[in-house]
């Protein structure tokens, strides 16, 4: 176990990363936590932003700078889509046994039901906004393959929303990475990317729950 923490931590390390894979690593860990369940607790975010600050800190010359960039993104682009592909296509292959399970306090049918009407509304969307959100972005194409989302719309949004997330993240992190200041507090920018990655989420589902007890106050 200390080594799994040892291992998390030192994901926040330019230069351990550097040394332990570079872009090998990320592509690894990003097509891990987005497409196996047991890559939740990965941390994509932090980690696009890492892969911009390595890129803006190698020795390079003024002309290759961009192209080192864009095919940095591009790679990491194509990771994040085959990894929410192997989650599409795991939760089609086994959406049957999961809705013939029984109710636990832990799954219940008629979420996967609310999850299937949600995605013929606003798939699309879902699967573009599940990318800046920690764990979600894990299970949103696994949900997508159990509730048969079309696949061509899949696979449309799947690849947008890889290369908005990839994009913006690593460009940040190149722009920001030769700050000084962004250097000593690599650990604060990171947990504000994460607050600000999932702000808006919290927000809507605190204000979700005050319309509906304000509903039901005035039904009374």
């Amino acid at each position: 176990m200390d080594i799994f923490f040892e291992f998390l931590n030192n994901l926040s390390d330019p230069d351990w990363i550097v040394s332990h894979g570079g872009l090998y690593l990320l592509l690894f860990i990003i097509f891990a936590e987005t497409g196996i369940m047991i890559g939740f607790f990965l941390p994509g975010d932090p980690l696009l932003f890492i892969a911009g600050m390595i890129v803006s800190n190698m020795t390079l010359s003024p002309e290759a700078e961009l192209p080192t960039l864009l095919s940095w993104i591009l790679l990491i682009s194509l990771s994040a889509v085959l990894g929410n592909f192997l989650g599409y296509w795991c939760g089609k292959a086994f959406g049957s046994r999961i809705m013939a399970m029984k109710d636990t306090w832990f799954f219940k049918r008629h979420y996967i039901v609310k999850a299937q009407e949600f995605y013929k509304k606003r798939g699309g969307s879902a699967i573009v906004l599940a990318r800046f959100i920690p764990v979600v972005r894990t299970f949103a194409p696994i949900v997508a393959g159990i509730v048969k989302m079309d696949f061509k719309k899949f696979v449309i949004y799947n690849i947008l929303g890889a290369v908005i997330w990839a994009g913006s993240l690593v460009t940040l992190g190149y722009l920001l990475g030769e700050n000084p200041w962004v250097q000593r507090n690599l650990e604060f920018v990171i947990l504000g990317i994460v607050l600000v990655a999932t702000a808006p989420v919290i927000l809507k589902a605190i204000t979700g729950r005050s319309k509906v007890k304000t509903s039901v106050n005035d039904a009374r």
